[in-house]
């Protein structure tokens, strides 16, 4: 079998395995398997720091697996400011951080009580 004709196998493979996913799955083509990837469960934490100023939050997290970040505490960038108005000092949260421009920002924040 030539590379053009596993090239245009892998193509066909990945056009018919997308008509199977919903919008927030991912498809990965290796060879020929392919895999369906669910978007990454949240992460939880609690709130040890708001900044309204510059618009961060400090968090006390556990493992965040999509960015294959162990637990410890660390300081993130929001997505929405109008998020940090909702959190104090001590309060448990469910967050979704991803990397954004090379940043790591929360996109998602939620209470997890």
């Amino acid at each position: 079998m030539n590379l053009k004709h596993m090239l245009m196998q892998g193509f066909v493979l990945v056009l018919a395995s997308s008509a199977l996913t919903t919008p927030s799955q991912t498809i990965e083509a290796v060879g020929t398997s392919t895999a369906i990837h669910e978007p990454a469960a949240m992460s939880v934490g609690e709130v040890r720091a708001v900044d309204h100023i510059a618009k961060k939050i400090t968090l006390k997290h556990g493992e965040i697996e999509n960015l294959g970040m162990p637990r410890m505490t660390m300081v993130f960038h929001v997505k929405d400011p109008a998020m940090l108005d909702s959190f104090k000092q001590g309060d448990k949260v469910q967050f979704r951080a991803d990397r954004m421009r090379g940043v790591i920002v929360v996109t998602q924040l939620r209470s997890a009580e």
